[in-house]
């Protein structure tokens, strides 16, 4: 039972954190001793600069090469699910509570996941170099288009900064500190860092949980959640499975449709259609500041992180083959 907390900490400090900001609201929102505004800054700058300490730079010239492939995973990430986001919401977005809306269109624009798609391509023996580069390169550009999504589609609202400010931020808080990790590990440091690993995200991992709970400690301090009951909180768990499951289906069929090996068929599905909890927390902290609703907006892809690690994490036993593509790639 000890080795199961341990290893599944994350995950259950997330309704840990919620539910700590119900009990303890005031310390985590503006204004509170924390002082939320700048230390959830700090956090992001932080979580950005361990993941440029541990970015394997080899292995992304080691996946490069496959252009076809990474193509059609950042085209799938970025242009056919939040275009299957859109679809969703004019069906069923009038329905939703505003923010639990913005939140499902949050999470159709995010990048991919890192270490998770690479742990699951490696799991079902897929492409791992291509799985890497195309982990990696979701999170760099997505600190772009995703911003820029979320400024295009809520143009009409005053839910989202405006693209400017925001890119500003983003290249302050979360692409300078991403560099500097990259430059310290080619100095010297990528020993020191690839033999802590685990010690840096595990880092991360907390200061995620820092900011998921501020966000929520706004919102509760602004008596947001009075308004909403728990079907408030059903329909965002039926909107995220049904989400999941069409995008898993749709990079499964669009990888047969291109014709792709087993192994990059893998690549395709787990790297294109996970969402990154790691970026998506720090991103929307960005985009929507202090915004009381941010709590709801993060729903979604909360939501989204366990079940798409269960999903995906029995679609990659099932899916091993015999041999893994490249045996020397052990990331995890």
């Amino acid at each position: 039972m000890a080795a199961w907390v341990r290893k599944n900490w994350f995950m259950l400090g997330m309704p840990l954190a919620v539910a700590l900001a119900w009990v303890l609201p005031e310390a985590g929102a503006k204004g509170g001793w924390l002082k939320a505004e700048v230390t959830t800054k700090v956090a992001v700058a932080l979580v950005f600069f361990c993941q440029g300490l541990t970015l394997p730079a080899s292995a992304l010239k080691a996946g490069a090469k496959r252009w076809r492939l990474h193509a059609a995973v950042q085209g799938y990430t970025f242009v056919v699910l939040p275009l299957l986001g859109i679809a969703l919401d004019a069906l069923v977005g009038s329905r939703l509570a505003p923010d639990l809306r913005v939140g499902f269109l949050f999470l159709a624009v995010l990048p991919s996941t890192i270490v998770m798609s690479v742990a699951l391509t490696t799991v079902a023996n897929g492409n791992v170099a291509a799985a890497i580069f195309n982990a990696v390169l979701s999170n760099v550009i997505g600190v772009f288009i995703t911003p820029a999504w979320v400024t295009w589609l809520l143009h009409a609202t005053d839910q989202v900064q405006p693209l400017g400010s925001v890119l500003r931020q983003v290249g302050l808080l979360l692409l300078l500190p991403l560099l500097v990790g990259q430059v310290l590990r080619r100095v010297g440091l990528e020993t020191w860092a690839d033999a802590r690993r685990k010690a840096l995200s595990h880092t991360s991992n907390a200061v995620i949980l820092l900011i998921v709970y501020a966000a929520f400690c706004d919102s509760v301090v602004a008596r947001f959640w009075s308004a909403h009951r728990w079907t408030t909180f059903l329909t965002a768990a039926v909107g995220v499975v049904a989400f999941l499951l069409l995008a898993l289906a749709g990079a499964v069929w669009l990888g047969r449709r291109l014709r792709f090996e087993a192994t990059d068929r893998t690549v395709l599905a787990f790297c294109g259609a996970q969402k990154t909890l790691a970026t998506g927390v720090p991103l929307a902290k960005l985009i929507f500041g202090s915004h009381p609703g941010l709590g709801l907006i993060l729903l979604p892809i909360m939501l989204y992180h366990p079940l798409q690690l269960f999903i995906c994490g029995t679609l990659a036993g099932r899916w091993a083959g015999p041999e893994p593509t490249d045996p020397r790639v052990t990331e995890r």
